[in-house]
Order: C-alpha cells, then structure tokens, then sequence
C-alpha cells in the first residue's frame, strides 16, 4: 500500500499540462493518430508518480487497475464487431437503410432526413460510418434542392450522433456506463431524460428550416439507386429484423448486455444461412472481418463493408491505452488533486452535470478524442457522484452529453476532422446547425439546476451524514 504525499494542485496541473500539449501537439501538428501520444503521455505521469514517491510495480497495477474497471466494455468491442458484419450479412442493417429512405418526402427532407441517419446509427452503432455512407448521399441531395451545405451537414452530424449515443451497438455507449460504474441499459434510459426533449426540438426546427425549400423537387435518382442494389443482393423481408428485435427485448427484459447481444448475433446466423444463402464459412468469417460488398457500386460497397472483430482493433487498442493513463493520473492522486480543487467551486449536487459536462468539454478541446473525454473526467468525477448521492447513470449520461456529443463541433478533435472528410463541410460551419450535438449537452447542464433529471440514489444519507462529502460538497 503506498502512503505517499499525494500530489500539490500545482504539480498535477504541470503534469496535466504536459499530457495535454503532447497529445493536442501530435494531433494538431503532425496529424497522427493519438495511440502513440498516449503511450508517451503514460510515460510522462508515470515520471511523475516515480517523482511523488510510488515504485513502478505499483504504477503497472494503476495501469492494469484502469483496464480492469471497462474490462467488459472492451470485451463488449468484439461483439459490436460481430454484430454489425452478422447484421449486414443477414440482410438487418441493409433492410433498415433501404426502408429508412422510403420515409424520405420534399417538403420535409431535412426532419426525415434526420430520421434516416438516426436508424443508420442505431443499427450500426456508428456515427462516422453514418456520415460516410448515407451522409455522403443525403449531402447531395440536398444540393440538389438547393439547401444550403452546412445546414445538410449539420442535420447528418445530429442524426449521425444521436443514433450512435443511443445505439447498444455503439463504443461510447458502452464506454461510459462501464467508467462510470453502471450497465449499458440503466444507461441509455439514463440518457432518455434529457436526449428525448432534443431530438423534438431539432426536428422543430429543421421542419422550419427546410420549409423554404419545399417547392423544389426531390431526385429520387441516388436513392433508388442505392435501395435496388440494397434489394438486388440482399432478400429483405420481416423475418431479418428478427435479430434487431431480440437486442430490444433483451433491453426491455432488462438482460445483461453482453448475453443479449450474443442473443442478436446468434438469431442472425440461420437467418444468414437460409434467408441470405450465405454459408458457415461466410457468417465466420463477417464475424471476424466484417461484411464485404462487392456489387462493384462504390456507394454501395462503402455503406455495407464493415464490421468484424477486426474492425474494432483500433477503437479496442485505443482505449486500451487511454485506460491505462486514467488509471496513473488516478491511481496517483492527480485526478483527485485536480478535483478537489475543483470541487471548491462546487457546493450543491445539482451543479455536478454541469461541471461534469464543461469538463469534458474542455478535454475535448485539449486532447482532442472522445475516449479520452469520457475517461479521464469519468475517473475524475466518479468519487464525487458517489459521495453526493448520484446514481452512477446520472454521471455516465452526463459523459456522454459532454464526451460524445461535442466532439464533433471541434475541428481539431478527431471526430470533427472525420466529419470534414466524409460531408466537405468544416465543424466551424455546420457547429450551428448540428442542434442535438449542443443543445443536448445544455440542457443536460441546465435541467438538473432547476431540480429536473437530477437522478439521485435513494439512500439521502450518503449527503448528509458523510462528512467527507460534506468537505468536498
């Protein structure tokens, strides 16, 4: 057990700093992927805990302490990998893009258009592969009634954002509940209270806003395109939504994650087998490495290749090692110099969301990841939710709203920079019209303060009558 002086504000402030212009450096100015930038970052906080005293056997067990705490959110990577090739190859996600764009009407484009990128995202459980797909798309035809780009583009992002937070299907969505020390499914519920009131209002506003450009004509050209090739390779029927709706039972039924989602998988693979004419070595091997299109139509292909244990490497190694930071800073005391320091500003509950969600704000524009968000102000304000008496889903709800949404409105974060590439709109110019990406964060903020969505535990006492809270509160 090491007893050693846990660190001044001023030194975890120094140490925090130089994790934060190491990683926004290699982001920023060589462009690199953050992996090797956390590693480094690894190796600065475990210089500095040697400084404060700790022995590197004691720093690994931070490191392996951080991983322990998602180690079935890591897990849980494969499945979502699995999930989605086993989805596309047994016709799931195919029949819901297809049926998503026969809800597509000109008058209302924008509000339906938001619909279809929310059931894309749902089903796949990826806003970047949303954007990239049916984005590209929806982009086009929306130049084609004369919308103008950053309006299209930020409905996208919302829809795209939306249907991954929300989706079981989704990292961050199991990322978060597994930081903050919950279950996916209390979780996206969780999410309900503040997520439901913004998708209403965004469709409000994004009617008013396409109403202008009701009186063009809709080309059905791209879209017909799209759903014959969808239908040419695929036999779409009732029966392959069979898996989706077994996922949503086991949700209502309350189900732990990963067995409901084993559940989904394994009703996908007859379905496959005899719906889809696929073999076993094909259901094996869209499980391992995904589903591969080959209809020889880039659109096509690039919206139906995906998915796989394989695919999920790169998200899995990343949080992997951004894990392993938190557990350092954590397991060090710098986290919990930091937020006590904090904390000093902090003297009701009710303003806790608030704070939780600025702060991943500022991370996101620091370190310039989500993942990183989520972890490191999830390590950050755990304690604190605990001892105020907050039900953990308050807290991963929070790292959401503040993590995951506002990650794409900053150009620099590298959900921002995969939004340019796939819609050709910078974060700067479509940031005012991607409404659920800010507005949900606001009122996550803002209804707990004026005593709405405020999910406490039902044990009061935990306020009153700790008197460490009582410090710390």
């Amino acid at each position: 057990m090491n007893e050693q002086k846990q660190p001044t504000f001023r030194f975890a402030f120094l140490v925090m700093i130089l994790i934060v212009i190491t990683l926004m450096g290699g982001l920023i100015f060589l462009k690199v992927d953050p992996h090797v930038l956390l590693i480094t970052d690894i190796i600065i906080a475990s210089f500095a805990a040697i400084r404060m005293g700790y022995k590197w056997d004691y720093v690994v067990e931070c490191m392996a302490n951080g991983v322990n705490k998602a180690m079935q959110t890591l897990f849980f990577f494969f499945l979502i990998g699995m999930a989605i090739g086993a989805w596309i190859l047994s016709g799931t996600v195919p029949a819901l893009i297809s049926y998503g764009f026969n809800i597509l009407n000109p008058t209302f484009f924008l509000p339906t258009s938001l619909i279809i990128c929310s059931i894309t995202a749902l089903a796949t459980g990826s806003s970047w592969s949303t954007a990239g797909t049916v984005g590209i798309a929806l982009m086009g035809i929306g130049a084609g009634l004369g919308i103008p780009a950053p309006i299209t583009a930020g409905m996208i992002v919302s829809g795209s954002y939306f249907g991954d937070k929300m989706s079981p299907l989704s990292d961050t969505t199991n990322l978060a509940p597994a930081i903050a020390g919950t279950n996916i499914y209390s979780h996206i519920s969780a999410m309900l209270y503040t997520t439901v009131p913004s998708y209403v209002i965004a469709l409000i506003i994004y009617t008013v806003l396409g109403l202008k450009y009701s009186v063009a004509t809709l080309d059905y050209q791209n879209i017909n395109f799209i759903q014959n090739a969808i239908e040419g390779m695929f036999n779409i029927n009732i029966i392959v939504f069979i898996p989706l709706i077994v996922v949503l039972a086991a949700s209502l039924l309350k189900f732990p994650a990963i067995p409901g989602m084993m559940s989904g998988i394994i009703v996908s693979i007859p379905i496959s087998m005899l719906i889809q004419d696929a073999s076993l070595a094909d259901v094996i091997n869209a499980l391992n490495y995904g589903y591969a299109s080959e209809s020889g139509i880039e659109m096509v292909d690039a919206l139906l290749t995906k998915g796989g244990i394989q695919s999920m490497m790169w998200t899995f190694s990343l949080a992997v090692i951004a894990l392993a930071l938190g557990g350092v800073l954590s397991g060090t005391g710098v986290f919990n110099s930091i937020v006590l320091k904090i904390m000093e500003y902090i003297k009701e509950p009710k303003y806790l969301p608030a704070a939780t969600i600025l702060t991943c704000i500022a991370v996101n524009l620091t370190m310039a990841e989500q993942y990183v968000s989520i972890v490191v102000t999830g390590e950050l304000y755990k304690g604190a939710y605990e001892k105020a008496g907050l039900q953990p889903r308050m807290l991963s709800r929070c790292l959401e709203e503040g993590g995951t949404l506002t990650s794409s409105l900053i150009p620099w974060n590298t959900c921002g920079a995969v939004m340019f590439a796939a819609l050709g709109v910078s974060a700067t110019q479509y940031a005012p019209y991607a409404i659920i990406n800010w507005l949900n964060p606001l009122l996550g903020m803002i209804l707990p303060i004026l005593g709405y969505s405020l999910l406490k535990k039902t044990d009061t006492k935990l306020i009153n009558n700790d008197h460490e809270s009582k410090q710390i509160l």
